[in-house]
């Protein structure tokens, strides 16, 4: 059965001097977090914005991901500390989400260092929030396993 999860946005007035509130529908634990066109191109201000909503995204997906993958090679993690950053930049053909770069620090036992970026470039490719973003979106992972 598929799963769908919601959230709404109310927003008013124009872009560049509008703002809005975005709340998590299906989970109810972020409830009118504010967003504006200036928290995307400018700094926060305290705002959240699309982007840090989708590096969280894919930052807890990727993390999820890498888990079950390095589970089924038998080194199953006791930690993952797994950062996002998604650039939001404008290029000729307007803004656009450019890229997701994933850093991820694991303390895996029994893993080698290659045998964790092997898994860490594969739950790049495989996680979900990957392949939404696959073929638009730059994706790079840089992983390092914790001595």
């Amino acid at each position: 059965m598929a799963a769908v999860r919601t959230a709404e946005v109310t927003w008013e007035g124009d872009l560049l001097s509008g703002n809005g509130v975005v709340t998590a529908g299906t989970s109810g634990l972020f409830k009118r977090l504010p967003v504006s066109w200036a928290t995307r191109t400018e700094a926060s201000g305290g705002k959240t914005s699309p982007e840090e909503l989708l590096a969280s995204a894919h930052a807890s997906c990727y993390a999820m991901a890498l888990s079950a993958g390095l589970a089924r090679a038998g080194t199953p993690p006791k930690k993952l500390e797994v950062s996002v950053a998604v650039t939001f930049d404008k290029v000729e053909a307007g803004w656009r989400v450019t890229s997701s770069t994933i850093k991820v620090k694991g303390t895996v036992p029994g893993a080698d260092d290659a045998a964790f970026k092997k898994a860490a470039e594969g739950a790049k490719d495989g996680c979900p929030i990957s392949q939404a973003l696959k073929g638009n979106v730059a994706l790079s992972v840089e992983a390092t396993l914790a001595k």
